[in-house]
């Protein structure tokens, strides 16, 4: 078959299209992104009529899927993993539903922050739920994962967890594609009562979860992707999970010394594990994300093995893997180069010149003057950059959502007016229910829905809010006497400090939407019109 180089990210997805799925769900989050893009670039799929538009949410993401899954096809859903906390609630119950099409949910987690708000190991999330968690160490596996997730899906009736990182998500391998699967023909439930999950049905239901454990255990015992590799030096054992492997190969070009445990596939290969303790008194941990295998290792074993890793300070606690950090948890020397110049050193990232963003910072600083800092509450895209110079506009940036809720919160304890700054695409995913709090309580705040008519931080994609955000705040019940659209020009500036002060000073909700196309896509849509 066709040999591809792709990101970790499209090997997923090609993966995915050929072991026969019928749709793709997602909402962009760095690094899933390029999932749901390869698949709407792709021919083959429009071709094969594979669904593949963006969801709201990750939470109604996953719900889809799931509704794909009972009408009896395959489905694939992913997102980053703080988008998991959005879908938590479906994709917990989802493992109790069981599935009828396979099911598989991508979560691209995000060591070291490179553009999340914290380092969550979704591996816990796959765990809790009792399911498969699949773990690629090189793009070949997760493409082959995908390829091959929906029938241990089917099989295990649960939904199959991938769980890859930034450094695989975001780089480039030869991969080999297989003979592509006819997508499933669809059917309902063989049990009507599957996904219903009233308190009776439910713990029958969980019941079967229970009793499927064995047979995830053995798919993680017997699985290709996990192994036991001897070596020569049993002073100590490794074990890798996913990327770490390749870093530890690294270390050594290719062949350790010690026995090595690869773990691709969980729960953890307790066969393999068994027989690394039967060999070694100490084991070396390496993982990317939280020390989950480390802390199951202490628990699992019950002789004095030491299992040494991110725990007790052979790794950083923080941060994510690399051949240097490695290497030095091996006991091995490291190579440093040269310290890099101040000249090319990282520049903290920056609102593009002309940007709309930046005339609404620079109306509500004006604005706010008189009530002094420390009032403005942000989301998540790119007017969160705001917080950094020139600006220095916001003063909290959470989760998608809440900044409107904050707003109230703060407004309940006396902070008036509080303000909130949201874009478009995050008000669609999950601002909508903070407004109807604000409108029902007619909260003394002031909420600013930037909206530049995309999904801008993640790379352009369509928004749900172009052209609705105005409707959409009227459905809710904004007073249209306080709900004002305005052209974040620097030609209009004046214009839009007056009216963001008359809102200011209003004892009530008030909704500013200021609204200019991203000049990226703007730029992006004309290139392509020439074109035509």
């Amino acid at each position: 078959m066709q040999k591809l180089v792709l990101l970790g990210d499209e090997a997923i997805a090609q993966g995915a299209i050929d072991g026969g799925v019928s749709g793709f769900y997602a909402y962009p989050g760095t690094p899933s992104t390029e999932i749901m893009e390869y698949a709407q670039h792709s021919k083959e799929v429009a071709a094969k009529g594979i669904h593949r538009t963006w969801s709201a949410n990750e939470k109604t993401a996953v719900e889809s899927a799931i509704g794909m899954s009972y009408a009896g096809k395959r489905a694939i859903t992913q997102m980053k993993h703080v988008g998991l906390n959005v879908a938590a609630d479906a994709f917990v119950n989802a493992s109790v539903t069981g599935v009828n099409g396979g099911l598989i949910v991508v979560a691209a987690d995000d060591p070291s922050m490179h553009s999340s708000q914290n380092e969550q190991d979704s591996r816990f999330y796959g765990d809790f739920t009792m399911i498969p968690i699949l773990e690629p160490s090189d793009q070949q596996e997760a493409y082959d994962m995908a390829y091959s997730g929906f029938e241990l899906s089917e099989k295990c009736n649960v939904p199959v967890m991938i769980r890859l990182t930034t450094r695989l998500a975001h780089s480039r391998s030869g991969v080999a594609r297989k003979a592509s699967k006819e997508q499933l023909q669809g059917s309902l439930p063989a049990d009507p009562r599957q996904f219903v999950l009233l308190p009776a049905i439910a713990r029958r239901n969980y019941k079967k979860l229970l009793d499927m454990q064995q047979t995830i255990q053995e798919a993680s015992d017997n699985s290709v992707y996990n192994a036991f590799i001897d070596g020569n030096d049993n002073s100590m054992g490794v074990v890798a999970c996913g990327l770490a492997y390749n870093y530890l190969m690294e270390s050594y070009k290719g062949k350790c010394p010690y026995p090595v445990v690869k773990i691709s596939q969980y729960p953890i290969p307790r066969k393999h594990l068994e027989r690394l303790k039967n060999k070694c008194s100490t084991i070396l941990v390496l993982e990317d994300g939280y020390p989950m295998v480390e802390r199951m290792l202490k628990g699992f074993f019950t002789s004095d093995l030491v299992v040494k890793g991110r725990l007790d300070g052979s790794l950083p606690r923080d941060g994510e893997l690399n051949p240097n950090n490695v290497a030095l948890a091996l006991g091995n020397k490291v190579t440093e180069g040269q310290a890099i110049p101040e000249l090319v050193r990282n520049r903290p990232p920056s609102l593009c010149p002309g940007c709309g963003h930046r005339d609404v910072y620079n109306a509500l600083n004006e604005a706010l003057a008189a009530y002094g800092t420390g009032r403005v509450f942000s989301d998540i895209g790119c007017y969160t950059l705001g917080a950094l110079p020139p600006f220095n506009a916001i003063n909290s940036c959470v989760d998608m959502g809440a900044s409107i809720t904050m707003a109230v919160g703060a407004a309940d304890a006396g902070l008036v007016p509080a303000v909130a700054v949201i874009g478009d695409s995050t008000f669609t995913h999950s601002g909508m229910t903070g407004l109807l709090d604000a409108v029902i309580k007619n909260s003394p705040i002031v909420v600013i829905i930037s909206d530049n008519s995309t999904t801008g931080m993640t790379g352009g994609q369509d928004s749900h809010g172009v052209g609705r955000i105005y409707e959409i705040c009227k459905g809710l019940g904004v007073d249209e006497k306080h709900l004002r659209v305005v052209n974040p020009l620097r030609k209009n500036h004046d214009e839009n400090t007056a009216i963001f002060k008359e809102e200011l000073a209003y004892n009530g909700l008030s909704v500013i939407i200021p609204q200019r196309e991203c000049i990226q896509t703007a730029a992006r849509r004309k290139r392509a019109a020439a074109k035509e």
